[in-house]
């Protein structure tokens, strides 16, 4: 028997490594296969960018499709971004850690708190910069945003980090592959909880005390 998948949120402030640390947990599982992982992908009434498809990048809804799904609650949790919708379906997550899948939602600390509100056995994770400076060192290597950008995504930034006490587990990306370790750990550790090892291994632990 499979036991059920695990739900983990990963949060950051922009320019921490959080997206390319999920890329790499992601790529480590291919090769070391014991548990399906995903990152979920959710819905959003924005028009679709060059390259994104359907299903894929993002599940793409009209405004009216999504505030329909909105009175019907069939969100664990949402938000409005200049002026477009985002949300992470509740039934798509619930579909998948049925089937034995480690869920990952990207969001930020204010999904967080609706998720916990609906899934208290959610983990949640907090990445973090290993200091103010190398963050704003890492939005300007970019070389892509306006010194207003920057200015605005470092305000956000001490914002998102004020919330940090809220969070399960919080892993430092000073070097890389330290963190990738660390978060590798978050994830086995709760794979290998009792109440999970006792439905995957049910026949093995069953036979031990018969």
């Amino acid at each position: 028997m499979t036991a059920s998948g695990n739900l983990f949120i990963l949060s950051a402030p922009s320019g921490a490594g959080k997206s390319s640390l999920i890329k790499a947990l992601l790529e480590q599982g291919k090769e070391k296969p014991s548990r399906p992982m995903q990152v979920s992908v959710s819905h959003t009434t924005r028009a679709p960018r060059p390259g994104e498809n359907n299903g894929e990048h993002y599940h793409f809804v009209s405004v009216e499709n999504f505030k329909t799904q909105l009175k019907q609650n069939a969100f664990y949790e949402y938000a409005e971004v200049f002026g477009n919708y985002y949300g992470t379906s509740e039934a798509a997550i619930d579909a998948q850690l049925a089937q034995g899948i480690d869920v990952f939602l990207d969001i930020d600390w204010q999904g967080a708190q609706q998720v916990r509100m609906k899934k208290p056995s959610v983990t949640t994770i907090f990445i973090s910069p290993p200091s103010r400076q190398e963050l704003e060192s890492r939005l300007r290597g970019r070389g892509q945003d306006s010194e207003e950008i920057i200015t605005s995504r470092m305000a956000q930034a001490q914002q998102e980090c004020s919330h940090f006490q809220e969070f399960d587990y919080i892993v430092i990306n000073d070097d890389f592959q330290q963190a990738l370790a660390d978060l590798t750990t978050i994830v086995n550790n709760q794979r290998l909880k009792c109440s999970q090892q006792m439905v995957q291994h049910k026949t093995l632990l069953d036979e031990l005390v018969d």
